[in-house]
């Protein structure tokens, strides 16, 4: 048996978050250090310019993909890799910050699977929707869309404790009801971005995706078609 004593005060995070946020880490140490002169030399001011040409997203690559039928796997592949390239530092912080919380509450309640599904496919999902319903306003980083699908994963554990509970429902949106307020406040002081379109789509995606990803999600979904 186990010493009580030796047990940690914090439940340690499940791997797979944990990969996911030393390679989010990883490459922004490098471009953060690049960029004050520690490592790299002159070169590597340039690299987050560089990496965002070669590895963000925009919706001239999707719109010119689909114009012409042809779905390199060059530019398909940054449809999963815009997630890791920020634009600075205290972007990536609070990507990251949220990466950690929401990610170790999806994976422990969902499992580590549904945690990379909705993580994959809310990025996915987010940028797709952002190409459709907007022009070419310029390009898509940053895992935000992806961390936003894990709120929609976490909204619907709640979703789905309140409404056994007998409790509103509604409850469960308060945090995403939060940051876009957050989000219309910053827009309103600062000037507005859209990548907040790409993070509400992946928060639906997120959600959305938790209907089948989430434990006896398959089941309820069988009784209820039986009932009708």
């Amino acid at each position: 048996m186990s010493n009580p004593d030796l047990q940690p005060p914090v439940n340690p995070l499940p791997p797979l978050v944990v990969l996911v946020f030393l390679a989010m880490a990883g490459i922004e140490a490098a471009l953060s250090l690049g960029a004050a002169g520690l490592i790299g030399g002159p070169e590597a001011i340039g690299w987050r310019l560089a990496l965002v040409r070669e590895y963000g997203f925009t919706a001239s690559v999707l719109d010119w993909m689909a114009q012409t039928g042809n779905w390199q796997l060059t530019h398909l592949k940054r449809l999963l890799t815009y997630p890791f390239v920020f634009q600075g530092f205290t972007h990536a912080v609070f990507a990251m910050v949220l990466l950690l919380a929401l990610g170790k509450l999806v994976a422990e309640a969902m499992g580590q699977i549904a945690f990379a599904v909705i993580f994959v496919v809310s990025g996915i999902g987010g940028a797709v929707i952002y190409a459709l319903l907007l022009s070419d306003i310029g390009w898509l980083i940053g895992g935000f869309p992806s961390v936003y699908g894990l709120i929609g994963g976490y909204s619907f554990i709640l979703w789905r404790n309140l409404g056994a509970a007998g409790e509103p429902q509604a409850r469960a949106f308060a945090l995403i009801g939060l940051l876009m307020a957050v989000q219309l406040i910053w827009g309103i002081l600062f000037g507005a971005s859209w990548q907040w379109v790409a993070e509400l789509a992946g928060f639906f995606c997120g959600f959305g995706l938790s209907f089948v990803l989430a434990p006896g999600a398959w089941q309820r979904l069988r009784d209820r078609l039986r009932q009708r």
